[in-house]
């Protein structure tokens, strides 16, 4: 047990994580992905997808370290660190134990300016080359070295030499010290995200995340937008194209859309759906193809509601791309008419 545990330390947090998630299996992986950020699970996602195999005993080490890990974490809940080393002592004798006591501790604890390591360099490059040069290389000194090296890489050149210099002569900095700034720019840094987003927002923006998710949560919030806010409503509803708007486009660019898209997929779309919205389907189609077509729905039987919004979004998702490569025009009311 000591080779593999000590074989699995080899192995970057992030490899370990990946060879866990693979171990515990999709539906569990996805469970934990909730409770992380982005950036977390774009990296072990990362890891997964480069790690076309994973052995048995990569597995045991990973889940061995794993389990010894939580295991001390609830000792340490439960009655204090000194609690812990005596039981891990016990368990998997001082050496084990204090090792794995120390890597708990240290990622227990949040270093200064850890909301910074998050931000993205250029935006924290305008955010603190403008303070005083002892705050810039006390940020930069507890930053994570690529981000530092491109906030000195930006720096006015007459500014880098001497944050470099405050950087190398730094010694110990009072907490208190190190609190205050931390208080301060994390003050500033929230000002300047809420304009970032206030730049950032608007119809358009919304717009944006409607069309990626899914049609019942799509209806019910331009539903309740409709109720509260009809004016706003109709602007969304002008940006945006559902299966239903079909109506809209033009016979050209409908049978375009129908040659892209699979003929399970429409079938299932048009299960229920208007009249119109088949008439003017069937009405660019061959009368061959109508007829299997026509058939095909008759024969499915019952189906889900929720498959029946998938196919539709699949089909709507082709009009999209098509209208984004400039192949086709969806007229959105006035101003949109053709002019042959």
């Amino acid at each position: 047990m000591a080779d593999m545990y000590g074989e699995s330390k080899s192995m970057t947090a992030h490899e370990k994580a990946a060879i866990l998630f693979i171990a515990i299996g999709g539906e569990y992986a996805a469970k934990l992905f909730e409770h992380m950020d982005d950036d977390e699970i774009e990296s072990i996602t990362l890891e997964i997808a480069n790690n076309k195999q994973v052995s048995a005993e990569q597995k045991a080490q990973v889940i061995s370290e794993f389990y010894q890990m939580a295991m001390a974490r609830d000792y340490i809940s439960t009655g204090g660190l000194e609690y812990a080393q005596n039981v891990l002592e016990k368990a998997l004798g001082a050496d084990k134990a204090m090792d794995i006591l120390n890597r708990l501790t240290t990622s227990l604890q949040v270093r200064p300016f850890d909301f910074l390591r998050k931000t993205d360099p250029s935006q924290l490059l305008n955010f603190i080359q403008n303070e005083h040069p002892q705050t810039i290389a006390l940020v930069m000194a507890y930053l994570e070295p690529d981000q530092a090296a491109i906030i000195m890489s930006g720096l006015p050149p007459d500014s880098q030499a001497d944050v470099a210099k405050r950087i190398a002569m730094m010694d110990r900095t009072s907490p208190d010290v190190i609190r205050e700034v931390e208080r301060v720019l994390e003050r500033k840094l929230s000002s300047m995200m809420t304009q970032d987003f206030t730049t950032a927002g608007g119809i358009p923006a919304v717009v944006e995340v409607l069309n990626r998710v899914d049609r019942t949560t799509e209806k019910a919030i331009i539903e309740s937008m409709e109720v509260d806010n009809p004016e706003l409503a109709e602007e969304i509803k002008k940006l945006m194209f559902v299966f239903e708007d079909i109506v809209m486009l033009d016979d050209r660019s409908l049978q375009m859309v129908l040659r892209d898209v699979d003929t399970k997929d429409l079938s299932l779309a048009m299960k229920a759906t208007p009249q119109e919205v088949s008439e003017k389907i069937y009405k660019n189609m061959s009368k061959r193809a109508s007829d299997m077509l026509r058939e095909e729905i008759e024969f499915m039987g019952p189906v889900k509601i929720r498959d029946v919004e998938e196919a539709q979004m699949k089909v709507v998702n082709v009009i999209r791309a098509l209208e984004e490569k400039g192949e086709i025009v969806i007229s959105r009311g006035q101003g949109d008419e053709m002019i042959v």
